[in-house]
């Protein structure tokens, strides 16, 4: 890697809704949002949730903000935060989001349906910053230096997974992955594309094996799901990643403890369970 560093940082880890409260202060209660930031390239942010107010307030405010978002789908928690980003509400601010097209509309016309009045009092033409859409969908591309792949993720509606290579590590990101509802550990080709090799897998660890079997139409999967794809795909290190809203602190420890069981015996080297202010960083 030589003398290049990328930092990974956590802003909202996360799924379905925020939810911040006392039971879940060691892991933080916002939405889905990590930061990918390496001296030479504009900072990628994966997803657009709570988080993303939070990653705004670490950034200097005198230098105009340059960067690209790769956004994994549409559904609330993944893209509300996009309003309250202060460094995009300055004139002087470019911001560039990737994403899968919507089914009969384009990822722009999307954004336009949700970010508007009556539901929220401005649209996205509104913001001072230049915000640039563009569909990405099963495709490879470059972003100021970082490569790119984009792939279908199995979920609820188009949902896309990204595989970073930037200052010298890899990273892929399946924040929301629908396991097979019957239960198999079947792994998507595109998941395996996506996730082979990597240096650190952020992935979908919403559920004990007990609650999806009560949710298993509900576009996610179970921890152990988790592990099985990291050691499948030969990822080094694994985060779990887009906590269940109703699991406290102590609950992910729990479930931190039951996947580093289960890495015990694999190639996966590291498990940790994502929490707000968490930086992994390489080189």
């Amino acid at each position: 890697m030589g003398a290049e560093l990328l930092n990974v940082t956590f802003f909202g880890v996360r799924g379905s809704t925020p939810c911040p409260c006392d039971a879940n202060r060691r892991y933080g209660g916002n939405t889905s949002c990590v930061a990918l930031e390496a001296p030479g390239h504009a900072p990628i942010v994966l997803d657009l949730g709570t988080g993303l107010r939070f990653w705004g307030e670490t950034l200097d405010p005198e230098v105009p903000f340059v960067g690209s978002a790769l956004v994994t789908h549409i559904h609330w928690d993944h893209v509300q935060g996009l309003p309250f980003f202060a460094p995009v509400l300055r004139p002087d601010a470019k911001l560039d989001i990737y994403g899968p097209p919507q089914e009969g509309r384009s990822l722009a016309a999307a954004f336009d349906e949700f970010i508007r009045p009556p539901f929220f009092p401005v649209s996205t033409r509104d913001l001072l910053g230049e915000v640039r859409f563009h569909d990405v969908h099963d495709e490879e591309f470059e972003i100021d230096g970082a490569k790119v792949m984009a792939r279908a993720v199995p979920h609820i509606g188009p949902t896309n997974g990204y595989r970073v290579t930037m200052g010298g590590a890899t990273v892929a990101y399946v924040s929301d992955h629908q396991m097979s509802p019957d239960g198999s550990w079947d792994v998507p080709d595109s998941v395996l594309a996506l996730c082979d090799g990597v240096d650190l897998l952020i992935h979908d660890a919403q559920y004990t094996v007990d609650e999806f079997s009560e949710k298993a139409t509900w576009g996610h999967c179970t921890i152990d799901y988790a592990v099985h794809v990291a050691e499948e795909a030969g990822a080094r290190r694994l985060a779990l990643f887009h906590h269940d809203p109703a699991h406290a602190d102590d609950a992910i420890d729990d479930s931190l403890a039951h996947a580093r069981r289960l890495a015990a015996a694999s190639s996966v080297t590291e498990v940790v369970a994502a929490y707000e202010g968490l930086v992994i960083s390489f080189g």
